[in-house]
């Protein structure tokens, strides 16, 4: 059955108009207003809490690899390594216990860029800091490996003294994901 607005009244067309309004209004607001600080990294990787039909089992043990070869803008946080941190809120948020979680980022590409102390990004990013620092600390504080792939490194001249505190240098993206992938961890495909 075709309804055209032709054939509905004028109050129905008005009170549907109104109610999408509404509706799309809540979705921009309730999208924003519903991620939160996290419960470990409370300035980074904000959370929404969600109802999930998938159950994470209660012997779960996450070990997980992350790839990442996008430099972020000058003076913008590198969102891939915001993710380590949600990952790690949102878990323990739903019940996983911290120590059950293991993260690694296989770096590679321009993100190296995002690897490295101020004394070699500033130079290169027209003298900004590089605002990854901080994030990188905390998520290092809590365990998470960073490897800088080593022919990125030379291709680009960043040494192994260049590199942020916790951040260590592979032989290769390729030899670290081989690594990670013999002790168990899976790789996020985002």
């Amino acid at each position: 059955m075709k309804v055209s607005l032709h054939s509905m009244s004028k109050g129905v067309v008005t009170s549907t108009l109104v109610t999408l309004i509404t509706c799309s209004s809540f979705m921009a607001m309730a999208g924003v207003e519903a991620f939160k600080s996290g419960p470990v990294i409370k300035d980074y990787g904000k959370v929404a809490e969600v109802n999930s039909s998938l159950v994470i089992p209660a012997d779960m043990k996450f070990k997980v690899a992350f790839d990442l070869s996008n430099a972020s803008k000058p003076a913008e946080l590198n969102r891939s390594i915001n993710t380590l941190a949600r990952f790690i809120n949102m878990h323990v948020a739903a019940g996983v216990k911290l120590e059950d979680i293991s993260l690694a980022m296989v770096v590679h590409g321009k993100a190296a860029n995002d690897m490295t102390k101020d004394s070699f990004y500033q130079p290169i990013n027209a003298g900004q800091k590089n605002v990854n620092t901080d994030l990188i600390a905390q998520l290092v504080k809590q365990g998470v490996k960073f490897y800088v792939c080593g022919q990125t490194a030379a291709y680009y001249g960043i040494t192994p003294d260049d590199l942020l505190p916790g951040v260590d240098m592979a032989l290769s993206a390729l030899t670290a994901h081989a690594i990670l992938a013999n002790e168990g961890y899976s790789v996020n495909p985002f």
